[in-house]
């Protein structure tokens, strides 16, 4: 019993103790957050560039203020998100708050390393750190996501960026992003489930997106995208929607990455629903001007017909645009859609809500740094107080488009400061309109040939023309000065001025021309779309026979020629775009009176059309026709006047190698005679332009299909001749019967210059004739 007594008392003596320290120290503790410290004095320690009054500013703690663990961790954090320091502690030594850091260092220099098919600048620009400022991990991290964020858009989903850090001296670092870009992730298959009226091709032949082969290597749409994928959906409901199927959906569209991370293969299930077709239709007019029976011939839904989607679309655009002819710039058209489940029926009301007659108050030009305001004010339809015209709106936005000053052209209606006022808002972005340019390239009907010229399409910003050109190759030396002003006096009327000196080989047709002259000319316009055209030219020629042939088709066509002459042309067109056209017209007439003085006397009479259009999105079919013909005032026509027809206006065919030619007799077929030209001719073309897909285009390059149909005749001379040496010279081909070719073609502008290459197949041509299946033309500008 005294054993346990004395255990127990040993216990005690130890326990007590250790309790009553405790006991104590929970006191101290809880007497200093009730209470508190108040602080006396701050130090700063770690801190190297950065100045302790910096870090003291971004503290929740100043001196005088009692101490505090909450307020001591707030402040450890708010130093933290500032992203200057790599650690921070946040404590108290007596009445001393005691702040220690570790700085940050600065970055010296950013490199990329690894990176092939994305520039430096181009990543950089993505990135948010930069040389001289503070290094962060957290920053670090983030810009990695951007980097491979870039590859992804691009379809490089196998792409890893490793940043690594390098120490300097001083507390500074290098940053170096390794990247591996790894192949490309291009979509592998893309699968359908679901779908039951339209199979799996027809389904894929509307998307945007395709599936990779080897063929389709120009192409960019079959590297997966997430935005295109969403695209693609609603090209999907689109199609559906046109069928009838008003109730199609897309029930999900899942792309997988396959382990490799080189194929996307990507599945959309679909329900299609039942078919509809359109019931009632009306018109629901408050505009009393807008008749609703009026309205509703306009429109292209129809009872009775398949339900297609895009003709309600059609529908309201058409309405609002003869609602904007008639001056309403604001018609706000409404269709109404009910939907009939148990007929399969779609019955739509088109509600015109009521809209003022809008008269334009004010028209800003924007953005227009070089170009005269006045240059893009004569080119548009409607000024200050007329009232709204959709249609002249649009026509004035496709002149000053016309005139290849701007890379955008971007016409925005506004409310004014009343609901019968609107601002027209044309904003611009000016491209370069001058071009220095010298060239080296081969042609396969001019050879090797240079090329040196300077023009500018908007002299000193005020729409004027004016070019100096020069040209040398093997059959063509030429010097020509240009110069247009489209407004002269502030008029309605261009009036310009060419001179040139030429010395043309025309090697086909055995005779060299020496040439000087010039000309004056003036345009104005009939009607918006018709353009008459008057000039003056004044031409000296001086031409000589190849000295070895004795051909009498070729003598008295030797000597020197004065032409002065005058010519008038009428011109329609309505192209949408005067150098890629997609949609419009162009039809041109002139003639060409020689015998104002000189000794060349005769009427030259020209003809041409085009016509473009577009038959399904990018895809544009042109068809053209052109003729002419020349007949002498009292004398015939000479060699050098006639006309010469074969590449470039029928390809598959040599340069002048349609049309009459002479055969002296004993020749064998190896030797064509020369080319004679002719006093007639006509062509015609049929021309389909072929998108190669999102990668082509960014790089210039076009394809189209063609068929060319021509021919050349009437020549002032006899079937046969004898020489003066006693020859039996034949005359050939002087026929009226069509020549045929097809091709294809490829243009490239390439940054070395434009290149062309066509291969055609004369289908139909003459003995007579010369053919060529390959025909390339490129060149370079430095």
């Amino acid at each position: 019993m005294q054993q346990y007594k004395i255990i127990g008392l040993c216990l005690f003596a130890i326990l007590v103790p250790v309790f009553g320290f405790n006991s104590l120290h929970a006191q101290t503790v809880q007497a200093l957050t009730e209470e508190g410290v108040q602080i006396a004095n701050i130090e700063i320690i770690g801190n190297q560039r950065i100045e302790a009054t910096t870090i003291e500013s971004y503290l929740l703690l100043n001196i005088g203020d009692t101490y505090t663990e909450q307020l001591g961790d707030a402040s450890l954090k708010r130093l933290y998100n500032t992203g200057l320091f790599s650690d921070v502690d946040v404590g108290r030594r007596g009445a001393t708050l005691v702040v220690a850091v570790v700085e940050n260092p600065i970055i010296n220099r950013i490199v990329f390393e690894g990176n092939k098919y994305k520039d430096d600048e181009d990543l950089y620009e993505e990135i948010q750190l930069r040389p001289r400022i503070v290094f962060s991990r957290a920053k670090v991290r983030a810009d990695v996501q951007r980097i491979l964020e870039i590859y992804r858009r691009g379809g490089r989903f196998a792409a890893t960026v490793d940043p690594k850090i390098i120490q300097l001296e001083q507390n500074r670092v290098n940053l170096v992003f390794e990247i591996s870009e790894g192949a490309k992730s291009v979509i592998g298959k893309i699968n359908f489930l679901g779908n039951e009226v339209f199979n799996n091709d027809i389904l894929r032949s509307k998307l945007a997106s395709v599936e990779s082969r080897w063929w389709k290597f120009l192409a960019s749409e079959d590297t997966y995208d997430p935005d295109r994928l969403t695209y693609d959906q609603q090209l999907l409901r689109d199609f559906y929607r046109e069928q009838g199927y008003a109730d199609f959906r897309v029930t999900s569209a899942v792309a997988e990455l396959a382990p490799d991370k080189r194929n996307f293969f990507i599945n959309i299930s679909v329900e299609e629903g039942e078919l509809y077709h359109f019931g009632e239709i009306n018109v629901e007019s408050h505009i009393e001007e807008l008749k609703p029976e009026v309205m509703l011939e306009a429109v292209f839904t129809k009872q009775g017909e398949l339900y297609d989607s895009t003709a309600i679309d059609d529908s309201v655009e058409f309405l609002t645009e003869i609602a904007g002819l008639r001056g309403y710039a604001f018609v706000d058209i409404r269709p109404q859609v009910r939907r009939n489940r148990r007929e399969r029926t779609v019955d739509i009301i088109y509600v015109i809500n009521e809209a003022p007659r809008v008269y334009v108050e004010e028209i800003k030009i924007i953005d227009n740094v070089r170009t005269h305001d006045k240059v893009i004010r004569r080119e548009l339809r409607l000024v200050e107080g007329d009232a709204y015209n959709s249609s002249k709106l649009n026509r004035s936005e496709i002149r000053v488009q016309s005139l290849q000053f701007f890379r955008e052209v971007e016409v925005e209606q506004i409310e004014g400061t009343a609901a019968d006022k609107t601002i027209l808002e044309i904003t611009v972005e000016e491209q370069p309109t001058g071009e220095l340019s010298a060239g080296l390239g081969y042609s396969s009907f001019e050879g090797f040939l240079v090329n040196f010229s300077i023009a500018e399409r908007n002299l000193l910003g005020k729409g004027q023309f004016v070019r100096l050109g020069t040209q040398l190759s093997k059959r063509r030396k030429q010097v020509d000065l240009s110069f247009t002003e489209p407004y002269f006096m502030d008029r309605r009327l261009a009036m310009g001025s060419d001179i040139f000196l030429r010395d043309t080989n025309f090697i086909e047709s055995g005779f060299r021309q020496k040439s000087y002259g010039g000309a004056l000319r003036i345009a104005y316009p009939i009607t918006e779309y018709v353009v008459m055209g008057l000039s003056y030219g004044f031409t000296k020629d001086t031409v000589r026979i190849n000295t070895f042939s004795d051909s009498p088709y070729l003598a008295n066509n030797s000597g020197n020629f004065t032409t002065s002459s005058i010519s008038y042309s009428l011109t329609y067109d309505s192209l949408d775009n005067p150098q890629k056209p997609n949609r419009g017209q162009r039809a041109t007439y002139s003639q060409e009176f020689a015998g104002v003085g000189g000794n060349e006397k005769f009427i030259k009479t020209r003809a041409s059309y085009d016509f473009y259009y577009p038959i399904y999105g990018t895809w544009v079919f042109n068809i053209g026709a052109e003729g002419g013909h020349i007949f002498g005032l009292g004398q015939d026509i000479r060699l050098n006047k006639r006309f010469f027809l074969g590449n470039p206006q029928i390809r598959g065919f040599k340069e002048a190698g349609v049309g009459p030619r002479e055969y002296r007799d004993g020749f064998t077929e190896l030797f064509s005679g020369f080319s004679l030209g002719g006093n007639t001719y006509y062509k015609g073309t049929a021309e389909l332009f072929i998108p190669l897909g999102g990668g082509a285009r960014d790089l210039g390059i076009e394809a189209s299909l063609y068929a060319d149909v021509g021919a050349l005749f009437n020549v002032d001379a006899e079937d046969s001749l004898i020489s003066e040496s006693g020859l039996l010279y034949t005359l050939l081909g002087d026929t009226a019967e069509p020549r045929v070719s097809v091709g294809i073609g490829f243009s490239w502008n390439s940054p070395f210059g434009p290149f062309r290459i066509d291969l055609a197949k004369a289908i139909k041509n003459k003995p007579s004739d010369e053919t060529e299946f390959f025909q390339f033309n490129v060149g370079t500008r430095f």
